[in-house]
């Protein structure tokens, strides 16, 4: 089962960094279509996404630690954060939920970096 979970979560994380490093080169490979525009920042997130979906089904790494999801879900926020950063300051797709959103990931970051150091520490005391 671990090798199983492992091939589906390198297949996952795999897809997700292919997604943010070249977003038109992973959907014409695996959909035959072109994306351009707006699509291209979408599949960026949902490449986070995965990545952070592979890390957090990982086997092996801190088997059974609580700590894995939250780790997950940091990396996802930390890298949406950025990307959206990215965006904004570059002009780009900006609606009316962009700064709310950018601003709700980054305090989400922050959030979930605190609860992954307080348990570091609190495990580091047993």
């Amino acid at each position: 089962m671990n090798r199983l979970l492992a091939l589906a979560a390198a297949i996952e994380a795999g897809t997700g960094v292919g997604l943010m490093l070249d977003p038109p080169l992973v959907t014409q490979l695996l959909l035959g279509a072109e994306v351009s525009g707006a699509a291209i920042a979408v599949a960026r997130v949902a490449g986070a996404g995965l990545l952070s979906l592979g890390l957090a089904c990982w086997p092996g790494i801190d088997a059974g630690d609580a700590a894995r999801p939250r780790r997950a879900l940091l990396t996802f926020n930390v890298l949406v954060t950025f990307y959206l950063l990215f965006l904004g300051i570059r002009g780009e797709w900006i609606g009316r939920l962009f700064w709310p959103a950018a601003a709700l990931h980054a305090v989400l970051s922050v959030l979930l970096a605190r609860a992954w150091f307080e348990a570091r520490k609190a495990a580091g005391r047993r």
